[in-house]
């Protein structure tokens, strides 16, 4: 069941309604766990999806998660309004970076509580944090109660590697799950993170892979 691992994702900036039509139209063909897109696509997938059992993602503080902790909430708990079942945010990585491990701690509480029960994955961009850095962030994380740590946005200077998503499964084992996202091409990358120990694969290149 290799697609369920799947997040098909499509958070480019010059997405039209045209490409996410056609994004939720394979997840239902493939039958994804989820569609990933921006938030002012929530209503559209949700429409799309209707009847099927994919859910709808969206991203909040996306993709450099440097806006305030309120304005992180306002737009997670707006996005659940609107239809969304997940919520991907971005950590303040500045704030990390500065060890305020209390501010990074608060700012997903902030979000998780705008989520409720809904999933919640939390992602830490792990190309600009050290390995301690890395493990400071799943420990507020689970002070938040969210649900997985997530190693990237996509747009940063690369994504998943196998290295992190094995530090992190280890450090976290069952407290909390693992989403590998940016730059799973092939079959052989996606093996690659479930074999590591990812939950969930953020990927656009989902069709392809499940294809061959």
């Amino acid at each position: 069941m290799l697609n369920k691992y799947i997040d098909h994702t499509l958070l480019k900036a010059d997405a039209t309604k045209e490409a996410i039509i056609k994004l939720c139209n394979e997840a239902k063909e493939y039958d994804f766990k989820t569609v990933c897109v921006n938030p002012c696509w929530i209503e559209e997938c949700v429409k799309q999806l209707k009847g099927s059992d994919v859910k709808v993602c969206t991203v909040i503080g996306f993709p450099l998660g440097a806006m305030t902790s309120q304005a992180k909430a306002f737009e997670a708990k707006q996005a659940i309004e609107l239809g969304a079942d997940e919520v991907d945010m971005v950590i303040n990585i500045g704030r990390l970076k500065d060890n305020d491990l209390a501010y990074v701690t608060k700012d997903i509480q902030m979000v998780k509580e705008a989520c409720g029960n809904h999933v919640l994955k939390v992602i830490i961009e792990t190309c600009l944090l050290t390995d301690e850095q890395k493990l400071k962030a799943c420990d507020c994380i689970k002070a938040a109660n969210a649900d997985f740590v997530k190693t990237s946005t996509g747009f940063s200077l690369h994504g998943a590697t196998v290295e992190d998503v094995e530090l992190l499964k280890n450090y976290v084992k069952d407290s909390l799950k693992v989403k590998a996202a940016g730059g799973v091409k092939t079959i052989e990358d996606l093996h690659k993170m479930i074999e590591a120990g990812a939950d969930r694969i953020g990927t656009s290149s989902g069709t392809s892979l499940i294809e061959k």
